[in-house]
């Protein structure tokens, strides 16, 4: 994954290969067939943030609260460094409000899965 490699904050040396982004496709897909789930740049959720929602969410597919004054991020970024960055994991939450921009974010275009039906 595109993380910072390095003495943070000052020097990336670009041993996973980048020294700031890099393009979707860089690194093998996940067993998923997904690239760059974590690392690379933080991505915008269509969730709302809440630090306790989980703790009373469905179990199957929570889709998040209804409002709210953040939206999720997930993922970390090539910013982030085991030195103070513990959420680049794809079960972590972080959130930031919606008019907010950075060089480490971005977002997946994405859509709901076709359900399925039983044969």
């Amino acid at each position: 994954m595109n993380v910072f490699q390095g003495t943070f904050p000052g020097r990336d040396t670009g041993d996973d290969g980048f020294v700031g982004t890099c393009p979707v496709g860089s690194y093998r897909p996940n067993g998923y067939g997904l690239h760059e789930m974590t690392g690379n740049v933080w991505e915008w959720c269509a969730d709302w943030f809440h630090p306790g929602y989980y703790r009373a969410s469905p179990v199957s597919a929570p889709g998040g609260p209804g409002t709210g004054q953040a939206r999720v991020m997930r993922g970390g970024s090539y910013l982030c460094h085991d030195s103070y960055c513990w959420r680049y994991r794809v079960d972590a939450r972080s959130s930031n409000t919606p008019d907010s921009t950075t060089g480490n974010l971005g977002f997946r275009v994405a859509r709901d899965a076709a359900p399925t039906t039983a044969s």
